[in-house]
């Protein structure tokens, strides 16, 4: 229940109030049928709506009092023990997400984060490479899918990344209860399993895009090509091979010339400053499809340094008219995903669980990712009555950490 007795409503808040609660509620019962009984159904319930509160920190014992539980325990038996599929209700809310965002540009787009970890014990962790400090650190990293369009963006996907250090260790894989399917796979592989579960599930989005990470592998490209015939611009290496007729080269040797009327200068979509410019040219390259389709490299030279320009590599594979203008706006569109993380870690707890096995961090993520779709189907359903910057207004609190404590004698002198 939303607390709003101490709070004044103009006609406008009591509107938006009202569409909020209904439509909370709508989408909670959505989910409802994937959980068999209600205690674990209506925690879902409780742990979505903590998780869209303001609370501070989205662990066990604040999230508990947020929604007036006297302790976490119903929320450890959520993640931990309760029987219910983590894997059907992350479907359920991909397919909501696109029901309601759906556009003509529509965009997949995959990426991983990291989770900072102490210790040794939360499944998947390892010394490996974070994205936010650019360093190794002692980490989980997780590969997630967002689903962009002009509606809105948001979080649709998830898996774990299992280095081989667990994936081939049985000790570990007990402890950390790894499914027996689990194997290990790539970050590229992982993310092509979430895109044959999109596509399974009947979406089929205009563009797919994502970083090196995915663009070098060519298992990937090859992938989206020849079975899936997904158009996709995928970042890619210099040293990206690729053949022209007969000759093959590296895409730094395909660099136009820095007056080559090759380049075009466009935006590829507003930022915090403004219009994002930058210098674009596309060279068409082999492709193995006849039914009109194409491969390009597509070259970014920064506009910053022009004595030393830096230059991004791109590959391209589209319908054979695609125009660079177009290529250029589905380009600048992949950092939406980082966006998504940024609101994800910031307002609703991704990084903040407490568990350690498997199934307890797909759990958590899951609710986090229903949390993040719902406000985003919210915003794009309800604006200008609810804006994306209103943060959500606050459960009732009842219970007291401080009250369980003493109860129980931890409470220090």
């Amino acid at each position: 229940m939303l607390d709003t007795s101490n709070v004044f409503l103009t006609g406008v808040a009591l509107e938006a109030l009202s569409q909020w609660s209904s439509r909370l509620k709508a989408f909670q019962q959505k989910l409802g049928k994937h959980f068999a009984r209600s205690e674990a159904r209506l925690a879902a319930y409780d742990y979505i709506q903590a998780l869209l509160s303001p609370v501070e920190r989205k662990n066990g014992w604040q999230m508990a009092e947020q929604v007036g539980y006297s302790n976490p325990y119903r929320f450890q038996h959520l993640l931990g023990r309760a029987q219910w599929n983590a894997d059907a209700v992350c479907a359920e809310i991909r397919k909501y997400a696109v029901e309601h965002l759906k556009s003509e540009t529509d965009i997949l787009a995959i990426d991983e984060t990291g989770f900072l970890k102490q210790g040794e014990q939360s499944v998947g962790v390892q010394v490996q490479y974070y994205g936010t400090t650019g360093h190794l650190e002692n980490c989980q990293v997780g590969v997630f899918m967002s689903y962009i369009s002009d509606k809105g963006h948001t979080l649709i996907d998830r898996r774990l990344y299992l280095p081989r250090t667990w994936s081939e260790d049985q000790s570990k894989r007990k402890k950390g209860a790894v499914p027996k399917s689990i194997t290990f796979a790539t970050k590229p592989q992982l993310a092509q399993q979430m895109l044959e579960s999109a596509f399974k599930d009947g979406i089929r989005p205009a563009w797919f895009v994502a970083d090196e990470v995915y663009g070098n592998d060519g298992s990937l490209w090859w992938w989206l090509e020849k079975t899936a015939k997904q158009p996709y611009i995928l970042t890619v290496s210099k040293k990206q091979p690729v053949v022209i007729g007969w000759q093959r080269y590296q895409a730094q040797e395909l660099l136009p010339q820095p007056d080559s009327q090759l380049w075009q200068r466009l935006s590829c979509g507003a930022g915090s400053k403004g219009e994002r410019y930058y210098d674009w040219a596309k060279v068409p390259v082999n492709c193995d499809r006849s039914d009109g389709f194409q491969r390009w490299l597509l070259f970014r030279r920064s506009l910053e340094h022009p004595e030393d320009p830096r230059v991004s590599y791109y590959q391209v594979f589209a319908k054979s008219d695609t125009t660079l203008e177009t290529m250029v706006q589905i380009a600048g569109q992949r950092w939406r995903i980082e966006e998504c993380f940024k609101f994800a870690k910031d307002q609703l707890g991704l990084g903040e669980y407490e568990v350690r096995s498997w199934h307890g961090w797909h759990r958590h993520i899951t609710l986090v990712l229903a949390a993040q779709i719902f406000l985003t189907v919210l915003r794009h359903s309800c604006e200008p009555a609810i804006h994306s910057s209103t943060p959500p207004l606050p459960l009732v609190t009842t219970g007291s950490l401080t009250a369980f404590k003493a109860a129980r004698g931890l409470l220090s002198d």
